[in-house]
């Protein structure tokens, strides 16, 4: 039987960077997802980013094991405060799984999605934080 991948015309393969970015860019489309990746992944995008010319990585906070019919994707997520949890899940995983789909014609197995942080409005405030005042020295 053949797939959309395996035709008597061909075969088409699909890089790993391929099903990555769009599992990324789809997982971002959710209301409630802020971010993709842990801390240090985000905190080297950031830099990232700042760097003339850069382009942010649809791929970061993904990973994925791709076979010759199949797929299976892993998202680190950072979840807006206030959004459901399970319900941004729900809906990640249902948008990753579509678009993978749509887009590939490969069949996505598993999407497994782990919540590493919430995302605070505070966090996004350059809140200024006064210096501590110097201690006096506890010894002469």
């Amino acid at each position: 039987m053949a797939t959309p991948l395996a035709t008597p015309q061909g075969t088409t393969q699909i890089a790993d960077i391929v099903v990555s970015k769009i599992a990324g860019l789809a997982a971002r489309e959710v209301p409630g997802v802020h971010a993709l990746g842990g801390a240090a992944a985000r905190a080297f995008g950031a830099l990232r980013e700042r760097i003339p010319g850069a382009t942010t990585n649809a791929g970061q906070g993904v990973g994925v094991e791709v076979g010759e019919k199949q797929a299976a994707v892993d998202l680190e997520l950072v979840v807006s405060y206030g959004a459901s949890v399970v319900e941004v899940a729900k809906a990640v995983r249902r948008n990753v799984i579509g678009a993978l789909e749509r887009m590939t014609g490969l069949e996505v197995v598993e999407v497994d999605i782990n919540v590493s942080d919430v995302h605070l409005p505070s966090d996004d405030k350059d809140e200024d934080v006064p210096a501590l005042p110097a201690a006096a020295p506890r010894v002469s």
